[in-house]
């Protein structure tokens, strides 16, 4: 578990010089409040920066820099893991990136990139997308788990079940699967060499008791066809590698399709939200007659007039879906030819392979076959030492054939573990072990939000969500405050499964401006109840606007405020 206990920094953003630090551990409950600019969630891109190089917020990295001061951003954190004191430094202007652990500078010759990954894989045991899931439910720049895409959605939860060694176990595997096939490959070679090296010296042998000319006659034939099937396969490798370019130039004709289908489901997704804010916008002029801010009615012509307007544009959005629906399956097609192209392409090169390794085998053999018409040609050859040779031969192809026979071995053993390691393996199994217990979990702090719903995620992470008369609903189908609810009981489930774990678990959990979008009064006391259950361990903080709603729910107050241009913390 991951104990963090203070935050501290400076010429980060609106804050100053001076050195702004909260203690991460100090207080169970701590609200902080504060004028919108004044610095509340500074915090936020402080603790994602200094742990991930990258802030919370939707803000580059050259503007965390305070634009008075213009250097010297400096951030500070330390925590603990197990009986491990970590101190992570992170600064621009200049650059910095430490990581101390007991007071120990950690060797920084290998590159930043890879001291990052250190950081993330041997110190947190968790990457951005996690971190932002377990610890942090903000309002800014930050993308709740049921709109996350489903690969991403996997690589969080197999982070909070502490599987993701599987993962990197998967990727050594095939590395070693690549490196024994290789050698399957040699041993394969050199079996069809040492064979042919054997049958070569029982002829010789033969051809020394019988008829050493014939022997010679023979050999030359061999050298003869060798030489003529070499023509014949190099010939074979020339027409395919032509037809080969041909797949390949037609294959590159057909353009980017991954680029093209990104791009026509950016723009379906773009039609898909303008037509129903359309939509909403056209049923909300039918269905009011009365402003809801002023409480003044509304003109029945200009009512008219913007109906009229938006239908028009709901009618050419609806246009622009067909056409983009025409050109999806355009795109389909194209990929249908193009996985052709490629399957085509790939037995190609199978074929090619094949041929040069025939070619190989024939040279090899060719190159035997003249050693050994030197050998009738110069010399009387020993035919007991010959024999003595062809027994030497007989025990290398055994020896060749047993090396063979552990390598596929070995390769039998590797494929079965690459089975139990891909995402339907063993993964597939422990997460299915787990949705029950993530299953019950969400529907419990649902529950105890007052918002009774059935809540399901399958093995896919895709969800199903029953209510009202059973019917079956998804995350997009309720309310920004139903949602905000969903959010709420997936963070606090993530957090219960890590803790189980003890694989991502950590006593900080911030949550900004919760309580000031889209919870209602009922919200926001179901979810202070919740929050009550944490226990001590928990070190939660609050960004919100509502202080004067909130402030006797808290054990602790800390305020921003900004003096001077500069935002400074008031305790």
């Amino acid at each position: 578990m991951i104990n963090f206990a203070a935050l501290r920094w400076k010429n980060l953003l609106s804050t100053g010089n001076q050195f702004t630090e909260i203690k991460l551990n100090r207080s169970p409950s701590t609200l902080i409040i504060g004028e919108n600019g004044g610095g509340k969630s500074t915090m936020l891109d402080a603790l994602c920066f200094v742990l991930f190089n990258k802030p919370f917020r939707n803000i580059n990295k050259p503007q965390l820099v305070n634009s008075i001061n213009k250097k010297n951003m400096l951030i500070e954190i330390e925590f603990q893991t197990g009986r491990k004191s970590y101190k992570i430094v992170r600064g621009i202007k200049p650059n910095v990136f430490e990581i101390y652990v007991d007071g120990e500078l950690i060797n920084q010759d290998a590159a930043a990139r890879d001291y990052q990954k250190y950081l993330e894989e041997s110190i947190l045991k968790m990457n951005y997308k996690s971190f932002t899931q377990i610890v942090i439910l903000g309002s800014a720049s930050f993308t709740p788990f049921m709109q996350l895409p489903a690969f991403t959605r996997r690589e969080i939860i197999e982070d909070i079940l502490d599987i993701q060694i599987f993962t990197t176990m998967n990727t050594v595997l095939k590395d070693k699967i690549i490196e024994i096939k290789d050698k399957l490959t040699a041993a394969d070679s050199r079996l069809e060499v040492l064979k042919q090296k054997a049958t070569l010296q029982k002829e010789y042998v033969d051809t020394l008791e019988a008829n050493k000319e014939k022997r010679s006659d023979e050999i030359q034939s061999r050298i003869f066809f060798g030489e003529r099937a070499i023509i014949q396969f190099q010939s074979l490798v020339a027409t395919l590698e032509g037809e080969k370019i041909t797949h390949e130039d037609a294959s590159a004709a057909l353009g980017d399709l991954t680029s093209k289908q990104k791009k026509l489901d950016q723009f379906k997704t773009k039609f898909s939200t303008q037509l129903r804010d359309l939509q909403k916008e056209v049923a909300f002029y039918e269905g009011t007659d009365e402003c809801p801010t002023c409480r003044q009615g509304i003109a029945h012509d200009h009512k008219e007039t913007i109906v009229s307007s938006r239908q028009e544009k709901i009618q050419e959005l609806s246009s622009g879906m067909e056409k983009l629906q025409k050109e999806f399956t355009k795109l389909e097609e194209l990929i249908a030819e193009n996985d052709v192209l490629s399957e085509q392409i790939s037995g190609l090169n199978k074929e090619i392979i094949t041929h040069n390794n025939e070619i190989i085998v024939q040279q090899r053999l060719i190159q035997a076959l003249n050693l050994e018409l030197n050998d009738i040609a110069t010399k009387t050859a020993d035919i007991d030492g010959e024999k003595d040779k062809l027994k030497t031969f007989a025990k290398d192809v055994l020896a060749q054939n047993s090396e063979k026979a552990n390598l596929n071995e070995e390769k039998h053993y590797m494929d079965a573990v690459s089975t139990l390691l891909k995402d339907t393996g063993i993964k597939t199994k422990i997460i299915r072990q787990y949705l029950p217990v993530i299953n019950k979990l969400v529907n419990k702090y649902l529950t105890a939000m007052d918002f009774f719903v059935q809540f399901n995620l399958d093995e896919k992470f895709d969800e199903t969500i029953k209510s009202r008369h059973r019917d079956d609903f998804s995350y997009a189908s309720f309310s920004e405050g139903e949602k905000q609810r969903i959010d709420l009981a997936l963070l606090f489930t993530w957090r219960t499964i890590a803790k189980m774990k003890n694989s991502v678990a950590t006593n900080l959990l911030i949550l900004d401006e919760v309580f000031d979008s889209s919870l209602d009064n009922n919200g926001t006391d179901y979810v202070m109840a919740l929050l009550d259950t944490l226990g001590e361990e928990t070190n939660t903080f609050v960004i919100s606007h509502k202080g004067d709603q909130l402030f006797d729910k808290f054990r602790s107050l800390i305020k921003f405020e900004k003096k001077n241009n500069y935002s400074e913390m008031v305790v």
